[in-house]
C-alpha cells in the first residue's frame, strides 16, 4: 500500500458517511430541517470559525473544560500515587472511589449550581469531579506496578524517598497517567457541553440548544462538528505531549 493510501485510509469511513448524508439530503426523502446539506452545515461552520462572538463561545467552553481537567490532573495524580505507595491511603480511598464512581455526577449538578451559581464555577467543579476518577484509577494502577527492584536499588544507593518518588515512581507511572488523561479530557468536554445545555447563557452547549430551539439545525450540527474538531485537536496535542514526555514507551512499542 502506498504512503498516500495509508495517509487517506483513516478518512475513508468519514468520507463515506458524508457522501451518504449528502445523498440523503438531496434525495427529497427527508426535510432539509432534519437533514441539511453539507454546504449549509459548512457555511455555518465557517461563520462559527470567523465571527468573534462565536469564537467567544468556543473559548468559554474550552476554558471551563481545561481548567476543570487541569485541577483534576493535579489532585488525581497526587491521590493515585499516594494510594499506590501507601497501604493506609489505599485502604481509605479505594472503597470511597469504588462506591462513588458509579454515581452519575451530572445528577449532582443542581447542587453545584445552588452552591456555586450558574456561572463557570459550577461547571468547572463538575468537570473536576468527573475527570478525577479516571485519572486516580489509572495513576493508582500504574504506581502499583513500578518495578520494586528499581526502588530497592535506589534506596540502597542512598536515594531519599522523595528522590525515588520523583525519579523512579513518577516516570514509571507516566504512561498510565497519560492513559487516564486521554480518558478524562473528552469527558471534560462532554460535561461542559451538557452543563451548558442545562444551565448557561454562553458556551457551545448553549449555542447548540439555542440553534435547535430556533430551528437552525444546520447551525446546531455545525456546533457539533466544531465540538468534534476541538476534541480531536485536544487529543492530538495530548498525544504529542505524551510522546515527548514518555518517549521510551513510543520507542518500545510497535504495530504487528
Amino acid at each position: 500500500m502506498s504512503a498516500l493510501a495509508r495517509a487517506l485510509r483513516p478518512f475513508a469511513l468519514v468520507a463515506l458517511g458524508l457522501a451518504g448524508w449528502e445523498l440523503l439530503s438531496r434525495s427529497g426523502l427527508t426535510s432539509p430541517l432534519l437533514v441539511p446539506s453539507l454546504g449549509r452545515i459548512g457555511w455555518e461552520l465557517g461563520r462559527l470559525a470567523t465571527r468573534l462572538d462565536s469564537l467567544a463561545e468556543v473559548w468559554q467552553s474550552l476554558h471551563r473544560a481545561l481548567v476543570g481537567f487541569a485541577l483534576a490532573a493535579v489532585v488525581g495524580i497526587a491521590i493515585g500515587i499516594l494510594m499506590g505507595r501507601s497501604r493506609v491511603a489505599a485502604a481509605v480511598f479505594d472503597p470511597l472511589l469504588a462506591g462513588t464512581y458509579p454515581v452519575p455526577k451530572i445528577a449532582l449538578f443542581p447542587i453545584f449550581v445552588f452552591v456555586f451559581g450558574i456561572g463557570s464555577l459550577s461547571k468547572i467543579a463538575l468537570v473536576f469531579l468527573e475527570c478525577l476518577y479516571p485519572i486516580v484509577v489509572t495513576t493508582y494502577a500504574g504506581s502499583r506496578v513500578v518495578n520494586r527492584v528499581l526502588v530497592w536499588s535506589a534506596l540502597n544507593m542512598g536515594a531519599s524517598p522523595a528522590r525515588v518518588l520523583w525519579r523512579i515512581v513518577v516516570p514509571a507511572t507516566a504512561p498510565y497517567i497519560f492513559a487516564g488523561f486521554r480518558i478524562a479530557l473528552p469527558v471534560a468536554m462532554i460535561v461542559v457541553i451538557i452543563t451548558e445545555m442545562l444551565s448557561s447563557a454562553d458556551g457551545l452547549g448553549y449555542l447548540a440548544m439555542y440553534s435547535l430551539a430556533s430551528l437552525k439545525t444546520d447551525r446546531m450540527l455545525a456546533v457539533a462538528v466544531a465540538i468534534a474538531l476541538l476534541g480531536l485537536g485536544l487529543d492530538r496535542v495530548l498525544v504529542l505531549v505524551r510522546d515527548r514526555v514518555v518517549f521510551w514507551e513510543r520507542l518500545d512499542s510497535y504495530y504487528a
